[in-house]
């Protein structure tokens, strides 16, 4: 099968995990406790979650966000009306930034999509004043992002294939050791990883399930690769595992893994 995840409409992604990142992200940049008045960098921005966030608790001097999608550029652009934030497209292995122009340098959800994510954290240390932070959270794919699971764990149940295209076999980096082990090679330093967990709640079935028609992301741009037929019988076994409560809402967990470290003085 010819795959392709698809990353461009903001307002397709936002429903999907834009929603939840937003809960994750408050406390990320509450845990990196970062002095106000500083210079931070969004890498792999996307719909401006994260910058979002910095914006509204971090008091900064200014947010810069980088990302490759220029749908999501446009997106961030129109939802973010601050004049402390600016927005550009730009690929996180090779930055158009110069060398030691800002104080923190961050990542919310995108190393994991970037090929070779160990030249984004050399990126981003390469961006960063001495003494400053680089940091980033992706998905716990493999076990405790709860709503992705269920669905590769009802998808490959059904078509064994599928098992190449599940992001926690794909993206093995989302996990603290592979985190660690980047961070550090990269020259950072007091390297620290901790799993932040936050609530998704869905008022019903279809709160889950219809974002994952948007085609946004690995899972998404599988289930609408299916034929009508087989996306029916994945919706209805994803349905028959979930924990529906007896009010019909759905409640799961999402665990982000968060990781930081400091360029050396």
């Amino acid at each position: 099968m010819d795959h392709k995840d698809v990353w461009a409409a903001g307002d397709l992604y936002e429903p999907y995990v834009g929603r939840w990142s937003r809960l994750v992200a408050r406390e990320f940049v509450s845990w990196l406790s970062v002095p106000t008045n500083k210079d931070w960098l969004d890498v792999g921005c996307g719909t401006g979650a994260l910058t979002q966030v910095i914006l509204d608790t971090a008091t900064p001097r200014a947010v810069t966000g980088i990302d490759a999608s220029a749908g999501f550029i446009e997106y961030a652009k129109m939802r973010i009306d601050n004049r402390l934030a600016s927005f550009e497209v730009g690929d996180a292995r090779s930055l158009p930034i110069d060398t030691a122009s800002f104080d923190v340098a961050v990542s919310a959800l995108a190393l994991n999509f970037v090929p070779e994510p160990a030249e984004a954290i050399v990126e981003m240390t390469r961006a960063i004043r001495p003494g400053g932070m680089v940091a980033a959270y992706v998905w716990d794919y493999a076990e405790k992002m709860e709503l992705i699971r269920y669905f590769w764990d009802a998808a490959v149940a059904l078509d064994p294939a599928a098992i190449d295209l599940d992001e926690g076999r794909q993206f093995s980096i989302c996990a603290p050791t592979p985190l660690s082990n980047l961070f550090a090679q990269a020259g950072l330093r007091a390297v620290e990883v901790r799993p932040i967990d936050v609530p998704t709640r869905f008022r019903d079935f279809d709160d889950y399930w219809s974002p994952f028609l948007g085609g946004q992301g690995p899972a998404p741009g599988y289930a609408m690769s299916l034929s009508e037929d087989r996306r029916n019988a994945l919706r209805d076994r994803i349905r028959s595992q979930l924990p529906i409560g007896p009010d019909g809402a759905l409640q799961l967990i999402a665990r982000a893994w968060a990781v930081r470290g400091r360029t050396p003085h």
